[in-house]
């Protein structure tokens, strides 16, 4: 076998194509966009490179065909709650189903980073925010969702063989769109609809200056100061939105009110990977159109939990049954506007929002994937990542 570092075109490429070759075959497997990819490594969009550095390879066996790649790399701002040690990352992984091939990758990422002044590893995670590339499914190997990792089982035997342990779980929560919400659910949702000082909204593209006003209230009292997390200024949220406008359904993107003022949003999207996966990895001009045509004429059935947040005053009151109700007058419509619904994952140590998931109905654990953690000093007692208060 034999490890490359990508150091050109050729080989930046060939780490594009490493799971194509293996996972091409897998039905449930939705080929990434290159240029997602790409900006991971390109420090021009990646800001994370202002914290720390990164390295990848490539890996070949003796024929020459490849069976493999990681990423390695350190960022000052990556910590968890409880970290008393430098912890670097590994990302991006792929390897076919032989030990020998993960143990050479993975101790070629161990021994890069404990020269940059590592004492432990997880992975795999991205180089950069935590809602894109992170974590290794564990349960649920169905298609995956926008910028979502996707694994075969066999991964989990690479890396428990390893060493590595279960840091943490992210749990995400399925629904079935058409499905009468519990009576519970429809109980507490009435209290506060019979309240003429709460209202509800959903966004309007044509005011996304008005609704970033209402997320950065929201935001900024449910989160900021939270496992590090900075307030959110409406200048940043508003940009924010403005990406994600093309892809933005007005009927999913919701807003909670008590007299006037913003308490609760419910932040969706259609699963726009249903169409990437008919783009095989490309989104140039030609895979542009086919997007917006399929946007119209083969709309994803899907729609994505992106972000849910009750500010502190009203968690615990009902609020969250409120903008779920509201969400089903809408969706739930002849025909149905989605029929499928899933939860971006929750880190099984933020319990208040895993009981606020369950809570909502009839919702399911519709995949799970893991954050393992690998100290290089074997002696050290390995601690999970701390539940929060």
């Amino acid at each position: 076998m034999e490890l490359i570092p990508v150091t050109d075109k050729t080989t930046a490429q060939q780490f594009l194509q490493v799971p194509v070759v293996l996972h091409k075959k897998d039905p449930n497997w939705i080929r990434p966009l290159d240029k997602d990819i790409n900006e991971v490594f390109d420090k021009e969009k990646n800001k994370a490179f202002r914290f720390g550095e990164i390295i990848r390879w490539i890996l070949k066996d003796d024929a020459g065909k490849l069976i493999g790649r990681i990423a390695a790399f350190t960022n000052k701002k990556y910590k968890n709650k409880g970290d008393d040690i430098p912890v670097g990352g590994i990302g991006f992984f792929e390897c076919i189903n032989d030990q020998a091939a993960a143990d050479l990758l993975l101790d070629n990422g161990k021994d890069w980073l404990i020269q940059h002044g590592m004492q432990a590893m997880d992975g795999p995670i991205n180089f950069g925010e935590r809602d894109r590339w992170w974590g290794l499914i564990t349960a649920g190997f169905t298609p995956p969702l926008y910028c979502m990792n996707y694994n075969p089982p066999y991964y989990i035997t690479l890396f428990e063989n390893y060493g590595f342990k279960p840091f943490y779980n992210q749990v995400c929560f399925g629904l079935d769109a058409g499905k009468k919400l519990a009576q519970k659910v429809l109980d507490r949702h009435k209290v506060h609809d019979d309240n003429p000082d709460i209202s509800f909204s959903i966004i309007k593209k044509n005011n996304l200056e008005k609704y970033a006003v209402d997320f950065v209230e929201v935001y900024n009292k449910a989160w900021a100061g939270h496992g590090g997390l900075k307030e959110m200024s409406k200048e940043q949220v508003l940009l924010m939105f403005k990406k994600m406008k093309p892809v933005m359904d007005e009927k999913v993107v919701y807003f909670a009110y008590y007299k006037g003022v913003a308490i609760s949003m419910f932040i969706n999207l259609p699963d726009i990977n249903q169409y990437f996966k008919h783009l095989n990895g490309k989104f140039g001009l030609l895979q542009k159109l086919e997007f917006v045509w399929r946007q119209h004429f083969r709309p994803s059935k899907k729609f994505v939990g992106v972000v849910f947040g009750v500010v502190p005053e009203w968690q615990g009151k009902g609020i969250d049954a409120y903008i779920i109700g509201e969400c089903s007058k809408i969706v739930q419509t002849d025909p149905l506007l989605y029929t499928e619904y899933e939860m971006q994952w929750i880190g099984d140590f933020n319990i208040k929002m895993i009981n606020v998931a369950e809570s909502l109905g009839d919702t399911f654990r519709s995949r799970n994937l893991t954050t393992y953690r690998y100290l290089f000093d074997r002696t050290k007692e390995f601690k999970r990542h701390p539940f929060l208060e």
